[in-house]
Parts: structure tokens; C-alpha cells; sequence
């Protein structure tokens, strides 16, 4: 089981600004502090964590943070209109589009996506398979 995704950025106020635009419409909370934000879904008192959080920092070496080439991070979104809704929050928070959403057709007929970059470069998915929903043959 994947624990925790830390992406590296040069910038934390524009990545905050970039991942709160969608996180939070998630159910992800937000912890900052001097490492970097840190955000996790909500876990009732005494519970364990829920698995993977989600970590942006400066890089640990100090050098400028580079996005990994093939590296992908992906969330899933409750339907294709929050997929919708939150690829054009991420793109007026300082994304960049890499694919509107919609359907492709390399994946599962239900299989609805966004691509996006962060304001460093790292590349964001945003997703719904939801069955009850209309499907890319439907």
C-alpha cells in the first residue's frame, strides 16, 4: 500500500494556491508548516491514517525542484461534472492544461479524466469511473 506522494515545488504559495482549488473539494485537509504542506483526508480520533497523504515540499537537497518525466499523480473526484469543475479551479488557480476532461479511449468506457500541471510542472490527474454515469459508448 502506498503510504504518502511528496512532489517537490520552488514555490509553496502557488502550489498552495494551485492545490487548494481542488483538494479540499476531496475531503483532503491542509497542515502547513516550515517543511511544506501536508494533506490527508479526515481520520475520526483514534482511527489510523487514511492511505496515501499527500506532501509538497521544497527538495530536501535545496536544489530547484524539477517534475519527474513520466511521474503522475492521481485523484479520484465523486463524478465526471467534479472532474469538470475542479480541472477548470485547478487551471484558474495557476495549472496548466494536459488533457480536458472527458473520455479516452486507451481506458475503461467508464473512465472519465483531466490532466493537469502544477505551477512547478508536476503532472495531476483528476478522475471519475463512476458506472452509473454515462460511459464514453453510451
Amino acid at each position: 500500500m502506498i503510504s504518502y506522494v511528496t512532489v517537490g515545488v520552488d514555490d509553496l504559495d502557488l502550489a498552495q494556491r494551485f492545490y487548494d482549488a481542488f483538494l479540499p473539494a476531496l475531503g483532503y485537509g491542509l497542515d502547513t508548516g516550515p517543511e511544506g504542506l501536508s494533506y490527508a483526508l479526515p481520520v475520526p480520533e483514534g482511527q489510523p491514517s487514511v492511505l496515501p497523504e499527500f506532501y509538497v515540499k521544497p527538495t530536501f537537497d535545496g536544489r530547484p525542484a524539477s517534475a519527474g518525466n513520466g511521474s503522475m499523480v492521481a485523484f479520484e473526484a465523486r463524478s465526471q461534472q467534479q472532474v469538470r469543475d475542479l480541472h477548470a479551479a485547478a487551471l484558474a488557480a495557476g495549472g496548466s492544461d494536459e488533457g480536458a476532461p472527458g473520455f479516452r479511449a486507451s481506458y475503461g468506457a467508464h473512465f472519465y479524466v483531466s490532466y493537469l500541471r502544477d505551477p512547478q510542472g508536476n503532472k495531476i490527474a483528476i478522475f471519475s469511473s463512476d458506472p452509473t454515469e454515462p460511459g464514453r459508448d453510451d
